[in-house]
């Protein structure tokens, strides 16, 4: 199958399902649910069918680099939804996850300690994040219609533009750019507009503990597929990731969480 059509056909039913889960089990398990690589795994897939195997290795272990990112993106929009509305957490945010990449290219590592970093990270991100109040009502303005089929089409929108332009940034920086958090700040974004900070932080706070997967899943991507191939690597990967998603699952279950839809 010709890779484009992949890409339009995998990235939005992808997003589109993990919206409607979320939708059903509130805003915290919406965003455990994107920790899952939803758009990451089909650029890496792409890329390692464009660009050979090779690529996509060192492509993969910088994703998971870029979970450090994802985790500096969460940690900046919990303390700044508390103070101001969610144009300028998007900002705010996004500027910290560009910091955080532009600090990470600087960082030259072996897998597996890099995949250690990283969980310490995640770890530390946790401690940071802000807790939502439970004891907090939030709102419940109607969700517009449309919402997911524009969550569908950003989401592929940058799945496309990132893959096309691989080329010219390289493996590195393509995966470090891949993991920004797109479909999280969506989830974050409009949970926020629709029912309140307390909503978006609950995304934020799941979306940590699913990057556990994350980190898991481009490890095991990184390591096996120049020797296994594709179809094997993903495979590994993608078990792996599910094995961590369900660990993370009890744990959230365990934490505090916010009522409402993402």
């Amino acid at each position: 199958m010709d890779t484009l059509v992949l890409k339009l056909v995998l990235t939005p039913t992808l997003i589109g399902t993990a919206s409607l889960a979320g939708r059903r089990w509130g805003p915290a398990v919406s965003g455990w649910l994107v920790g899952f690589p939803f758009t990451s795994a089909p650029v890496a897939l792409f890329l390692a069918i464009s660009e050979g195997t090779a690529f996509a290795a060192t492509a993969a272990a910088s994703t998971m680099a870029g979970t450090i990112s994802q985790a500096a993106f969460s940690v900046a929009y919990g303390w700044l939804a508390r103070r101001v509305g969610w144009p300028l957490c998007v900002v705010g945010s996004s500027v910290a996850f560009a910091l955080s990449t532009v600090a990470l290219r600087r960082l030259s590592l072996p897998l597996l300690p890099l995949f250690l970093v990283v969980v310490v990270a995640l770890v530390a991100a946790l401690r940071l994040m802000p807790v939502p109040d439970a004891g907090r009502r939030t709102s419940s303005t109607a969700v517009a219609r449309w919402d997911i089929a524009a969550r569908m089409v950003v989401a592929t929108a940058f799945v496309l533009l990132l893959t096309g332009i691989a080329n010219a940034l390289g493996p590195e920086l393509t995966g470090l750019l891949s993991p920004f958090p797109l479909y999280a700040g969506i989830l974050a974004a409009f949970g926020h507009h629709f029912h309140g900070p307390q909503s978006a932080i609950a995304v934020l706070r799941g979306l940590i503990h699913g990057l556990f997967a994350f980190g898991g899943f481009f490890l095991a991507l990184s390591a096996l597929i120049e020797r296994t191939g594709i179809v094997l690597a993903f495979t590994a990967a993608i078990a792996v990731a599910l094995a961590i998603q369900a660990g993370a699952l009890w744990t959230l279950h365990r934490g505090p969480s916010v009522s409402g839809r993402a």
